[in-house]
């Protein structure tokens, strides 16, 4: 009878999702809003969600395990562990590198770590947060991402890592940096939450760093709502990770388990008691950032289709990219040599002659309901929350200004039809020609 009651539910759950989406009427240009960003949920998520909530399994447990092991997978490493936001992945990921374990290796206050200043602020507030001090290089138009030279040219005695995006999807020479960091015995950390199955010299980003961190936030490729997640090839960077997430704990007991060490009560670590219980025994000063099992059993659902969501977002850029080539007063954005980017957006830059500002279109597209997002930080040491900051830049910030100034950008999430792109095209081409 439970089961039946069961399978009832999720017939109706499904049978609401479909009468909803029966009744959204189709886009209107002009009327109809086109995000830049934003889940794309069909009813197998909608079913996922609430047959998970039935069950009431509200902590992480079996779907999150199941999760960690399959997007390890589609990634390409060996070990990931899911948190409750890409932000929390971020300071998961520089707090376990100053970890006693990794010895002489381990980041300490006052330490460098290269990282761009076009950004998110997610990336390089872990920094500041663990004593670290940024050190901002410039990136490129076009690309929005930094170069290795820049990066070289930032090197000191004091650099101990590199950490910064894969900016908008777009991967930046990953390759010949992660070499860079391995020759100079430096950590990189790949912020791969816009970037997720881009590739670089045919290789997945996020595979190549000591770590690589990825967000489940709507926006981004595929969601769990709220989500995060950090990864790493390496068992030693995954154990601390697992540690500090999980309250800073030494056991390593999954969820309801007991005893997997099949010596709970033989630790003698720290001064405690012979004895002492091993899953209240604390080696790392952590946090808890672990996820859900409700949100997990959503991004199940939504590992099944990333593929179709990352082609849908290449086609949208590329679409677009056509549209608006040759348009005069715009700058657009080019794909780094030797990859194949999984776009998170469409960037605009707007030329120094253009004959109109950035807020005179963007007002314009809204006007026309197109949904526009500036290039999230621009230059972070402008920010007011930096003001006091310690950081280091190395050389000029040219190109980070010009961004923040001068740059923004729409959608090409799955949710954009290809009759919004052409819509968004004419309106830009439209509003640029007349102001030519």
């Amino acid at each position: 009878m439970v089961d039946e009651v069961k399978q009832l539910i999720l017939e109706q759950t499904r049978k609401l999702h479909r009468d909803r989406a029966a009744g959204e009427q189709g886009f209107v240009p002009g009327v109809t809003p086109i995000l830049p960003s934003g889940a794309v949920l069909d009813e197998d998520d909608r079913t996922a969600l609430v047959e998970q909530a039935l069950e009431m399994r509200i902590a992480s447990g079996a779907a999150a395990l199941r999760f960690e092991r399959l997007f390890a997978r589609a990634i390409g490493v060996r070990k990931a562990h899911l948190t409750n936001s890409g932000s929390a992945a971020n300071l998961l990921a520089v707090a376990s590198l100053g970890a006693p374990e990794l010895g002489e290796r381990r980041l300490r206050a006052g330490d460098e770590v290269i990282t761009v200043a076009a950004s998110f602020p997610t990336t390089v507030n872990p920094l500041l947060q663990h004593g670290l001090v940024p050190v901002f290089v410039d990136v490129d138009l076009r690309t929005y991402n930094t170069t290795l030279d820049r990066i070289e040219a930032a090197l000191t005695p004091k650099t101990r890592a590199v950490m910064m995006a894969h900016t908008m999807g777009n991967p930046f020479p990953v390759a010949e940096i992660a070499q860079l960091c391995r020759d100079r015995g430096l950590f990189l950390v790949e912020d791969n939450c816009d970037a997720v199955l881009a590739t670089y010299q045919g290789r997945v980003t996020g595979t190549f760093g000591d770590y690589s961190t990825v967000s489940f936030y709507p926006a981004h490729h595929l969601t769990m709502g709220e989500g995060g997640c950090v990864l790493t090839d390496s068992l030693e960077l995954a154990r601390i990770v697992e540690s500090m997430r999980d309250w800073g704990r030494d056991c390593w007991c999954e969820p309801g388990q007991d005893n997997k060490c099949l010596k709970r009560f033989e630790y003698q670590l720290g001064d405690l008691p012979y004895g002492y219980d091993h899953k209240y025994i604390f080696s790392h000063v952590g946090y808890n950032l672990k996820t859900t099992d409700i949100q997990a059993a959503l991004g199940l659902s939504q590992l099944t289709k990333i593929a179709d969501f990352v082609d849908a977002r290449r086609r949208n850029w590329q679409r677009l990219r056509e549209g608006l080539d040759g348009v005069p007063g715009l700058i657009l954005p080019e794909a780094t040599p030797g990859s194949d980017p999984s776009w998170f957006g469409f960037v605009i830059t707007l030329t120094e002659d253009a004959g109109f500002h950035r807020r005179e279109m963007v007002d314009f597209l809204q006007s026309r309901k197109i949904g526009t997002r500036l290039l999230f930080a621009g230059n972070l040491i402008r920010q007011p929350a930096y003001r006091d900051a310690v950081y280091r830049v190395s050389g000029e910030l040219t190109n980070s200004d010009i961004i923040t100034e001068r740059t923004f950008w729409i959608g090409v999430y799955p949710g954009v039809t290809a009759e919004m792109i052409d819509y968004m095209v004419e309106s830009i081409k439209e509003f640029a020609q007349r102001r030519a």
